[in-house]
């Protein structure tokens, strides 16, 4: 009986020797491992998923777990996916350029859990405590002035539009501003374009402006919030042998400078740094995980322009 005891004695403290100390369990929410919930109606858009896959990358390197919900468009879909981000109890909500203007009911069961919620180039509302973006004026005010430059200063013009988007909206108001202080151009039209399907929206409408052209009147240039519509266009352009009309875009993208080199009617785009943008919110996170108040509540990153 003795020796019985002894053996269970030894095999339990080799038992205890052996088996790894877990403080806590798993990693959970509070623990190690933060998760992080990312909100959007745009990922369809190219823009939209490379700076938030360059955000989810630079997550992953704090061992964050990133998790995306696109609503694909449906801006009515954007409240109901940030409750259910608040019901899964993340540590923080990410508005992957949507309008936080549309989520109030959202935002406010956020606050109420008290999850944190950030802008990734989208807007401010109660219950978002930052958001990081392009100067977006400002990328209007710059591609306008290039599109003025490149119809010679005169003409009519159109832009395309998505005031769904607070940053598209902003790049109008800047666009039309510089373009209104030319004498010599008027801008006769503005189209929302849709999303998803941005370029053939852009490409049907051009279709549509050049049909309805006269020879006394036709349009000089197109100015777009971004690529997609400026190369939906584009393809109308060409097709239809008007290369004197000139484009200009948004962002940067790999297909825009593409056309841009060609020397075809996109005259140019301006480049969102993307790459920046969204190491700086992971920064901006971390930093609010570990305690720190965030500086500002409107971080700006400049952009570049990009012509033949």
């Amino acid at each position: 009986m003795k020796k019985i005891s002894f053996v269970l004695i030894t095999v339990f403290f080799a038992v205890v020797i052996t088996t790894p100390v877990f403080s806590g369990g798993s990693p959970e929410k509070g623990q190690d491992v933060k998760t992080v919930a990312v909100v959007t109606p745009y990922m369809a858009n190219a823009t939209t998923a490379y700076v938030i896959e360059q955000f989810k990358s630079n997550a992953s390197g704090k061992g964050w777990k990133v998790n995306v919900s696109d609503t694909a468009g449906d801006f009515g879909l954007l409240v109901s996916r940030i409750e259910d981000a608040v019901a899964q109890n993340v540590d923080a909500i990410v508005l992957g350029m949507g309008d936080p203007a549309q989520m109030t009911k959202g935002l406010k069961s956020a606050e109420d859990a008290g999850i944190p919620v950030f802008g990734l180039d989208a807007g401010l509302a109660e219950g978002v405590i930052l958001n990081i973006t392009s100067d977006n004026a400002d990328l209007g005010r710059k591609t306008a002035k290039l599109l003025a430059e490149a119809i010679g200063e005169k003409g009519d013009v159109i832009m395309y539009t998505h005031d769904p988007h607070p940053g598209v909206r902003a790049r109008a108001v800047g666009a039309e501003e510089v373009l209104n202080s030319y004498p010599g151009i008027s801008v006769v039209n503005k189209f929302h374009i849709d999303v998803p399907g941005p370029v053939d929206n852009a490409r049907k409408i051009t279709e549509d402006v050049i049909t309805a052209d006269s020879a006394e009147r036709a349009i000089a240039g197109i100015w777009a919030g971004w690529d997609e519509p400026a190369y939906g266009a584009t393809q109308a352009l060409e097709a239809s042998g008007r290369i004197d009309v000139k484009v200009v875009g948004i962002d940067g993208t790999d297909f825009a400078k593409a056309e841009i080199d060609k020397g075809g009617p996109f005259a140019g785009t301006i480049e969102q740094d993307f790459d920046a943008m969204a190491a700086k919110l992971v920064e901006l996170i971390d930093g609010y995980f570990s305690g720190i108040t965030p500086e500002s509540d409107w971080y700006q990153i400049p952009g570049k322009l990009y012509k033949k």
